[in-house]
């Protein structure tokens, strides 16, 4: 992701709690898992260990899975890239999102992308489990982008290309008009949590999971300063979906820990990990089309 210095059709409706439990350990867990294979950039052996791993995962928890292959043109050449969208449907005929990206930044050090590429994968595979047997209002698809990261510098072109790709893909098959909103996790797991109120975001859809996080009695994590950050929500606000960035920012003294090799799981709680992922299931129960 990158800082910047530059009436959604959703509903709160009072229902009944369904039966599903985020586990904030499972996910942490399954993060760890992740991070065991070593440094995960796009086109590595790694992350192809990574593709494996979340596949298996979610077909396990019994939802369909679609691999979405491209080739995508970056400063070191073309880098086969690869997201990996795995389904259920709902009733509404409408799609809500939920994403994160799962490569890592390349750098001469070795990278562990604990926090920066596991956390948000990690918390999309519990999110697998956790709503395997739930009754769905809308078709959820979660969505594990490759290519988050610039392979040099971030710039417009390199950068985000797995959710760039999607959108444009979405947007000529049909399926972005069907959306009722994307909810995309990055940054998810620091102990010390504290989430940006993202400033290019959905502010409709902000305020909705920002009253949920309230109720729940969670306001305090979800306290984070204003700023406009890039990430892979991006490619598709700007072609008109309504969609949130949940990401902490503040990654240890002064942000000091994001993009060095002090990225590790000892940084990480399941704590954090638990917050996020069930304030993030109990809106996608609180969502109308």
């Amino acid at each position: 992701m990158q800082r910047s210095h530059r009436v959604l059709a959703c509903l709160i409706l009072a229902l009944p709690l369904m039966a599903a439990e985020f586990s904030g350990q499972r996910a942490y867990d399954q993060t760890k898992a992740l991070v065991a294979l070593g440094p995960r950039p796009s086109g590595t052996p790694a992350i192809k260990k990574a593709q494996d791993y979340i596949t298996a995962q979610l077909k396990a928890a019994g939802w369909t899975v679609v691999e979405d292959v491209f080739t995508a043109k970056t400063p070191a050449g073309p880098i086969v890239m690869k997201n990996i969208i795995a389904k259920r449907t709902g009733q509404s005929g409408k799609i809500v999102a939920v994403s994160g990206h799962y490569d890592t930044k390349r750098f001469s050090f070795p990278f562990a992308g604990a926090n920066d590429g596991g956390s948000s994968a990690g918390l999309l595979l519990e999110m697998a489990v956790a709503l395997k047997s739930v009754p769905l209002r809308n078709d959820v698809y979660l969505v594990f982008f490759d290519g988050e990261e610039a392979v040099k510098d971030w710039t417009a072109t390199d950068s985000v290309y797995g959710s760039r790709h999607l959108a444009d893909k979405w947007a000529a098959d049909g399926t972005l008009g069907k959306m009722a909103a994307l909810i995309n996790v990055d940054m998810v797991g620091d102990r010390d949590l504290h989430l940006v109120r993202e400033q290019y975001s959905s502010e409709v859809l902000r305020s909705i999971v920002w009253q949920v996080a309230s109720q729940m009695g969670q306001a305090k994590h979800f306290d984070g300063v204003e700023g406009a950050i890039e990430d892979d929500h991006m490619p598709f606000l700007r072609k008109g979906v309504r969609a949130l960035d949940l990401i902490d920012f503040e990654y240890g003294p002064d942000n000091s820990w994001w993009h060095t090799n002090q990225d590790t799981m000892d940084k990480l709680s399941a704590s954090s990990l638990q917050t996020v992922g069930s304030v993030v299931l109990e809106t996608l129960k609180r969502l109308e089309p």
